[in-house]
């Protein structure tokens, strides 16, 4: 009986500290998730200017061309880069492994003409396992986004695309739709839908005087800005990536503590109960001693 009190305290005492890991985890998946998205909301005036000039020249420069538009016929065998972003940690739900299956489907069969640019160490090592073909230069840490990672990070993609080494770039990534409903998502990167880019831009205040001219042209001035525009997008889809999976571990960790806190209980009244029948039976034993003796 002893020794059986021994270990259920063992496993109290293993249980309580797993539960303070645990609610720490959360807490500090908590604080990376509000400075992400503080981060965000500081750069959001300037990416918001780039996007609101774009939003001009479409409205009143007529029909503009850009080496970023998708005005090119598509041909078979194409060349497609895909950005994936994963974690590099665990413990956080199923958000690597939707984001992997995702990946997977868009992809298909078509592995001779398609480039991963993965970041995260759960999806490098498995797409790398599963021989795909993996850019070995795209190795930044996704536990702290930043725009200068973004921007550098977009600097290699707009170079394979410029130098017709891709031509399509995707992402994949997951959306923070709300706390307790995360989505994996795959966005055109390049070439811009011209179309879809009206679309985005239709709402937007225009703020810029409708005289302006664009020197040398509208189009060249467009060649500048949608490469801003691109970064843009890269650093929201990272903060957006990495506030997710921050969410997702808070998920979990908030389940583990739950789940603690119920072995805890069943535990704490076995222990009582197994503590209370050693009592019982050493008072027994007390009063057997006592008649005896009489």
């Amino acid at each position: 009986m002893a020794n059986n009190m021994r270990e259920i305290k063992s496993h109290i005492k293993s249980i309580n500290q797993m539960r303070q890991i645990t609610k720490a985890m959360k807490l500090i998946s908590t604080s990376k998730l509000k400075k992400a998205r503080a981060q965000l909301e500081v750069t959001l005036p300037y990416f918001n200017k780039v996007k609101e000039t774009i939003a001009d020249i479409l409205e009143h420069s007529g029909d503009v061309e850009s080496k970023f538009f998708d005005l090119k016929e598509k041909k078979e065998g194409q060349r497609k880069a895909y950005i994936v972003l994963t974690g590099d940690k665990g413990l956080a739900g199923g958000y690597n492994s939707n984001i992997i299956k995702l990946a997977e489907r868009t992809i298909g069969d078509d592995k001779e003409n398609v480039l991963l640019l993965v970041a995260g160490i759960s999806g490098r090592a498995y797409f790398i396992r599963k021989n795909y073909n993996v850019h070995t230069e795209f190795d930044y840490a996704v536990q702290n986004p930043t725009v200068y990672r973004a921007r550098k990070i977009a600097d290699i993609i707009l170079d394979m695309y410029n130098k017709h080494e891709v031509d399509e770039v995707h992402i994949i990534y997951t959306e923070m739709v709300s706390a307790i409903s995360l989505q994996p998502r795959t966005l055109k990167l390049l070439p811009i839908e011209i179309g879809a880019l009206r679309e985005e831009v239709r709402d937007i205040e225009i703020k810029i005087d409708e005289k302006v001219k664009y020197e040398p042209s509208a189009s060249a001035v467009l060649d500048v800005l949608i490469p801003k525009y691109i970064k843009g997008i890269m650093y929201g889809v990272f903060v957006e990536a990495f506030t997710s999976e921050q969410s997702a571990r808070m998920t979990a960790m908030d389940n583990a503590t739950t789940n603690a806190d119920d072995m805890l209980q069943k535990l704490n009244l076995f222990y009582n109960r197994a503590r209370q029948a050693a009592i019982t039976q050493e008072i027994s034993e007390i009063v057997g001693g006592a008649s005896a003796l009489k």
